[in-house]
């Protein structure tokens, strides 16, 4: 259960199996992300299996030749530990957030001059592979059993005023029946706080809104909302859609109630191009009026007036 990791082009050493961290053996690693190594390790009291999370981001640290992770001479300390406290907030995030729906945090802890994210193993697989497995045109059913379920978990989230900002069919965990999990709330981050302290802009082309690709874009739940509609249309169209930036500058998307229309419903594609308007105040504001929407098989509500695009409120 890694979520959103490529081993491919990687740099960084990882911990070998039979590595010893606090009290859970390392098996392998199983992907990696632009801030953390990730592993499938043993808990020794319970041998459970379990995913570890290492913070050790590709740009600011690196491993010694032992366990212990060393600051890049370029940067200053201050900057690996700003990401540093980032990564536990996503860590606190996550055990303070309890969801069916959500991936489930035991502990994090400090050790090897990093900090360490220790998650539950669920078998399955991952929303993106299984889309690329399907070349996409995956069934209604299917969608009507993962989205208002994320859309749940999502509720939860917003109303703890926080947005996770980085949905996409990577961080979708495909549990058996297809029960899914959201995964990686790396991005996560508390309504109303500015983004200009974090280290990076954390985009997805394809997923990300409009705003979320400006430091002072106004993100809210409806930034989320957005990458939910292109979670779907990935798994009807089996790619990502185009960005929303170049959507922004001229739309050439076909909306997917006329370009999907003799395989879905009208209703579920409504919701799609409702979900991924490109002006904010066009989508749905919650997480909890598309889920309804999707349930009840409502398709999309009339527009009673034009709304002005904007990138900030």
């Amino acid at each position: 259960m890694p979520g959103n990791y490529s081993l491919m082009r990687e740099t960084r050493e990882s911990l070998p199996p039979g590595t010893t961290i606090d009290c859970y053996s390392i098996i392998k690693r199983v992907g990696s992300g632009g801030f953390s190594l990730i592993y499938l390790a043993e808990d020794e009291d319970s041998q459970e299996r379990v995913i570890l999370k290492e913070y050790l981001p590709r740009k600011l640290a690196q491993r010694s030749g032992s366990a212990r992770v060393e600051i890049g001479s370029s940067i200053t300390p201050d900057q690996f530990e700003r990401g540093r406290k980032l990564f536990f907030q996503e860590a606190k995030a996550l055990a303070h957030l309890r969801h069916p729906n959500i991936v489930k945090v035991r502990t994090f802890f400090l050790a090897n001059n990093t900090a360490y994210l220790v998650m539950e193993y669920e078998q399955g697989r991952n929303l993106a592979s299984y889309i690329k497995r399907h070349n996409g045109k995956l069934s209604e059913t299917l969608l009507l059993t993962v989205f208002p379920a994320i859309l749940d978990a999502l509720t939860l989230v917003h109303s703890e005023n926080q947005i996770h900002l980085d949905i996409k069919p990577s961080n979708i965990h495909l549990r058996s029946g297809g029960s899914p999990l959201l995964l990686d709330f790396g991005a996560i981050h508390q309504l109303a706080t500015t983004r200009s302290g974090l280290l990076t802009q954390v985009v997805t082309p394809g997923f990300s809104p409009v705003e979320q690709y400006y430091a002072t874009g106004y993100v809210g739940p409806w930034s989320d909302i957005y990458a939910i509609g292109a979670s779907m249309r990935a798994c009807i169209e089996g790619k990502a859609p185009p960005s929303a930036i170049e959507r922004h500058a001229k739309d050439k998307m076909q909306p997917a109630v006329k370009q999907f229309r003799r395989h879905y419903p009208k209703y579920l594609l409504e919701i799609i191009d409702w979900a991924m308007e490109v002006d904010p105040l066009l989508r749905p504001q919650g997480a909890e009026e598309l889920k309804q929407a999707l349930i009840q098989a409502a398709g999309r509500p009339p527009v009673n007036s034009p709304t002005p695009a904007f990138l900030q409120r």
